[in-house]
């Protein structure tokens, strides 16, 4: 997808018979990116559902990826991403290497910096809620600025607009937006309220 808002939906524990209904409320929301972690019930099973079923519309990838193989089942079930808990410069290497964009786990600049040399096409800042704001924006001092970061992990509408001030390009949204059980409608209107609070706050920071 060209240009998508910066906001990564994170559907931990879906499972295969609920995921197009999902992400269906996910993209009419305004999200273009959704994340379908490996650890999810029959994970792979749910990307190769999606991915074919929204190729126009979103960019269907998969998250906790830990090893080239799991790249490469990714790959085989045409997941458009690859985010990882961990900076692995060898599954960053083969992400790119088969056309997928990757968006592997930081909390250090040594780590953004290993990433950055490696190719990563955006950072994942790994659990924000420990490095906080500041913690960013310390970080984006040093880092190139036309590499993103996205905020993950404590990250949600009511501190967007902290991470965005201190130098966040978007964030990853889990438990916010997605627990097992919750319907989709549901996801749906907390979707909405998410789409809502980044745009006011990219907004608010493009004219302060």
């Amino acid at each position: 997808m060209s240009n998508p808002l910066p906001l990564i939906a994170i559907l931990r524990g879906i499972e295969p018979p609920e995921v197009i209904a999902v992400c269906e409320q996910l993209i009419s929301a305004g999200i273009s990116m959704i994340e379908i972690p490996l650890n999810s019930p029959r994970a792979l099973v749910s990307i190769e559902h999606a991915a074919p079923h929204f190729a126009s519309q979103a960019d269907i990838g998969a998250g906790t990826v830990l090893s080239i193989a799991d790249v490469e089942a990714v790959h085989e079930a045409r997941g458009a991403f690859i985010v990882s808990p961990d900076c692995n410069p060898a599954i960053i290497g083969r992400t790119l290497e088969l056309g997928m964009q990757s968006f592997p786990g930081v909390m250090t600049p040594t780590e953004a910096f290993v990433a950055i040399r490696a190719g990563a096409t955006g950072l994942k800042v790994f659990p924000s809620e420990i490095i906080g704001p500041a913690g960013i924006r310390a970080m984006r001092a040093v880092l190139p600025k036309e590499v993103p970061v996205y905020a993950v992990g404590g990250a949600n509408p009511d501190n967007f607009a902290d991470y965005v001030a201190a130098g966040a390009d978007g964030f990853g949204l889990g438990s916010f937006l997605y627990v097992p059980g919750r319907s989709a409608a549901e996801v749906g209107q907390r979707a909405r309220d998410a789409v809502f609070a980044l745009e006011g706050a990219l907004n608010a920071k493009r004219h302060g």
